[in-house]
């Protein structure tokens, strides 16, 4: 056969290393669809002359666009088969991506568990993107549900990885040259610093984007991600098209620049969660948790970790999990990651 069914959980071994194909330019007209897509207006990415302002030429797009041109390669090999993309660990970026930066990815098998129903069984792995002059772009670990190929496959002898809680503030990696000490707050487009938050402080990002079939599946396929859930109706029992996660992050990370409009940078996802599908027809809303705050050496720059919560109708109440210690109705995603602002 010549063509390419993916990977069945069957077809993973831990160690093994996975060269994906194909590398991908990134270029500005990635920028410009992203904008069209999703309701950003964080000003690094926005505009030329801001981020210049801050010690970043040439313009940077946002972190997420490289991240899912990098997820993206990821799929053919690794997901095409999945049930669900189920989380994200030690998520770092380290150089930012520009137009013209040619990205490629590699990942190694970490982890390997079967499920209790020996129909499906979880891989994690360890991706790597670097860019066309061998530098790390990205790096992050990812566990997902894979359909096997064969109910009676024996199970693989279980490993699954330890992966950090968090990306420490002095592993974080801030962009060479990056210098918020002359920062326009007007520009960006809110007054407050990293003083003016407080761990455990809660923002209600108030507005709200409707999902469709059309935005999503245009996104997705922007990132070249080629998993079936995504667009093809007969690939689940209940015939609905799947939002990709990555879709549904985007959204969210857009919707937090009311409140958050001076978390310019994202630095490092520690952990994230796609607690319940989304489909064409819900309206994702989204609100932040600020769990932690830190002052990092470049001038002017501090960190904000912040959970990121996307759910199904707006939440005013904020509520993260039930009584039961269970994810409240209508979460999406629980995303925890850094975030540099001006301090």
């Amino acid at each position: 056969m010549k063509t390419n069914a993916g990977n069945f959980f069957e077809d993973f071994s831990v160690g093994q290393v996975i060269e994906h194909a194909t590398p991908r330019t990134v270029t500005e007209g990635d920028r410009a669809v992203y904008g069209a897509i999703y309701p950003t207006r964080f000003a690094i990415p926005s505009s030329a002359e801001f981020a210049a302002s801050v010690g970043l030429a040439p313009h940077p797009v946002e972190e997420l666009v490289g991240f899912h041109v990098a997820f993206g390669k990821t799929v053919p090999d690794v997901s095409l088969n999945a049930v669900a993309n189920l989380g994200y660990a030690e998520c770092r970026f380290h150089v930012p991506v520009v137009p013209g930066d040619t990205l490629r990815t590699r990942s190694e098998v970490i982890g390997l568990k079967q499920n209790s129903n020996g129909r499906t069984g979880v891989v994690w792995v360890r991706s790597t993107a670097t860019n066309q002059r061998g530098e790390v772009a990205i790096d992050w670990a990812r566990w997902v549900m894979v359909h096997k190929r064969s109910a009676a496959s024996p199970a693989p002898e279980t490993v699954v990885p330890s992966l950090a809680d968090v990306v420490t503030p002095e592993d974080l990696v801030v962009p060479t040259g990056l210098d918020f000490s002359s920062y326009d707050l007007v520009a960006a487009g809110e007054p407050h610093r990293l003083g003016d938050y407080e761990v455990g402080e809660r923002i209600d990002h108030v507005d709200g984007v409707t999902l469709t079939d059309a935005e999503h599946m245009m996104a997705t396929r922007l990132w070249q991600n080629t998993a079936k859930v995504h667009f093809n109706t007969d690939a689940r029992p209940d015939g609905r098209r799947l939002v990709y996660g990555g879709h549904v992050i985007s959204l969210a990370r857009a919707l937090s620049f009311n409140g958050l409009a001076n978390a310019q940078l994202v630095a490092a996802i520690n952990a994230g969660a796609h607690v319940a599908p989304a489909f064409a027809g819900d309206t994702v809303h989204a609100w932040s948790e600020v769990l932690d705050t830190a002052t990092l050496d470049a001038p002017g720059v501090g960190a904000l970790r912040l959970r990121l919560v996307a759910t199904r109708g707006r939440d005013e109440s904020m509520t993260l999990r039930g009584d039961d210690g269970s994810y409240a109705d209508g979460v999406l995603l629980d995303l925890d990651y850094w975030a540099l602002v001006p301090r």
